[in-house]
Parts: C-alpha cells; sequence; structure tokens
C-alpha cells in the first residue's frame, strides 16, 4: 500500500516539475512553419558525446527515438519534413535519498535535466523551424539509488517525458 503511495507521489512530483520543463516559443523561435506530420523523426545526441556523455547518451538516444515513435506515432510518415531533435544536455543528479523536503516526503532539489530543441527539417537540410525544450523530473523517479539499474531506468523516464511533453507542445496539431 505504502509503495503505491509512494509511486502515485513520485508520479505527482515527475507531472509538476514537467510543466514547468518544456519552454515556450520565445521571440526569434520560428513556429510559423510547423506541419502536424512529419516523415520521420531523428534523435541527435552529438553535443552529449562531445561532452563525453558516452553510454548514457546513446542509451538516451534509444529511448527518446522510441518515446517520441510512440508519442509522436500519429504524425509520422508521408511526405512532410523530418523533425529531428537535438539534445544539448543530460544531467543526472547524484540521488542517495538522502535529500528529505517539507514534511518529510522527499523531492528536495535533486532533479533530472534534458534539454534540448526540436528543428523541423526539409529535404534540402534547412532547418525551418525550432522548438527548445528542458524537462525537469526528480532524481529518485528511477526507484531504489542501489538498484544497479537506477540510473538507466532514469535515463529511459525522463525520455520519455520529454517525448511526452514535445507531443503536446509542439505547433501544428
Amino acid at each position: 500500500m505504502a509503495g503505491s503511495w509512494l509511486r502515485r507521489l513520485a508520479l505527482l512530483a515527475a507531472g509538476t516539475l514537467a510543466l514547468a520543463g518544456p519552454v515556450a516559443a520565445q521571440p526569434g523561435i520560428d513556429t510559423g512553419h510547423w506541419t502536424p506530420a512529419f516523415s520521420d523523426v531523428q534523435v541527435d545526441v552529438r553535443p552529449l558525446l562531445a561532452q563525453g556523455g558516452g553510454l548514457p547518451a546513446e542509451a538516451l538516444r534509444a529511448d527518446l527515438t522510441a518515446a517520441l515513435r510512440r508519442s509522436l506515432a500519429d504524425r509520422l510518415g508521408g511526405r512532410g519534413p523530418r523533425l529531428v531533435v537535438r539534445i544539448t544536455g543530460l544531467s543526472q543528479r547524484a540521488y542517495v535519498g538522502g535529500n528529505v523536503g517539507r514534511g518529510g516526503l522527499g523531492g528536495g532539489n535533486q532533479s533530472d535535466y534534458l534539454d534540448g530543441e526540436a528543428l523541423l527539417v526539409d529535404r534540402g537540410g534547412a532547418v525551418i523551424a525550432r522548438h527548445p525544450q528542458l524537462t525537469a523530473m526528480p532524481s529518485s523517479y528511477g526507484g531504489a539509488w542501489y538498484d544497479p539499474a537506477n540510473e538507466r531506468r532514469r535515463i529511459a523516464a525522463i525520455a520519455d517525458i520529454y517525448a511526452q511533453w514535445l507531443g503536446r507542445e509542439l505547433p501544428g496539431r
């Protein structure tokens, strides 16, 4: 019973943080050329690899590609431009379960962040529109900190949340 309550609390916290995550279109960001359909989706993690991201960046590429394909399934295929999601930052805070927020409910300021932008790319390779996005979630979302699979689950979870928010936030629907 307590596990289900904690899971619901974690989901609520992730949702609350994610609400602050997506960045709305800003001055200078072209949102006028967005289409409701994309020919394909691609995840670019080269900026992370250049920063020494290694295996976490490669895992993120696979997880985010799969999550985007699920989230945007009704918008993929056809002759539209390609959607390229370029990830520029992945921050996973050290989480050992010791930071307790107000009321003893956990949380505090230990959050994971995924930063990037969605680019609409035409057949010639020109970027015709862009949409920046930052997603945050509690570091505790991956489960028990001492479980060796914790880091991997955190990457999969933030990729899924990023893809869901991107699907909601992209213009053109």
